[in-house]
């Protein structure tokens, strides 16, 4: 008899309780939930942030994260813990706002959506390394 341990991408009846743990939201995720409950928009945030609102999206679509300086910013804006932005542990929303069972088929949707963020972020940083490695011998060819 084999038990498997539960991995990111396998979904547990917990998951279904503690809708910002690492395994259920990303940061982005616990961002835009954060700012909701505080009842701020996305221009209100990014302008007390001091950052442009193209970035405070990136940073709630997971495109990208904040330097450490305005992740400490926003963690007190939100009246979050930096380490409840980051992973989902320590001082920050309850997550109680969602049903305590999910709809049968959920779990399946859920566990399909969170594989394809995966991988949907493993193919921007590919397609980014392939930009890169283009650009650097486009340039080259120009030179000679």
């Amino acid at each position: 008899m084999t038990d498997e341990p539960d991995t990111p991408d396998t979904y547990t009846p917990d998951m279904a309780t503690d809708w910002y743990s690492p395994e259920v939201a990303t940061f982005g995720d616990r961002v835009s939930a954060a700012r909701e409950a505080s009842g701020m928009t996305q221009a209100v945030l990014a302008r007390r942030l001091g950052v442009r609102l193209v970035t405070l999206r990136s940073w709630e679509n997971d495109v990208a994260e904040p330097r450490a300086n305005r992740l400490s910013m926003l963690a007190g804006l939100l009246n979050v813990s930096i380490m409840w932005l980051i992973n989902g542990e320590g001082e920050g929303l309850s997550g109680g706002e969602g049903p305590a069972v999910l709809p049968q088929g959920a779990d399946d949707l859920l566990s399909e959506m969170r594989s394809l963020r995966v991988e949907l972020s493993q193919s921007a940083k590919h397609v980014g390394m392939l930009e890169k490695r283009l650009r650097a011998l486009l340039k080259e060819t120009n030179d000679v």
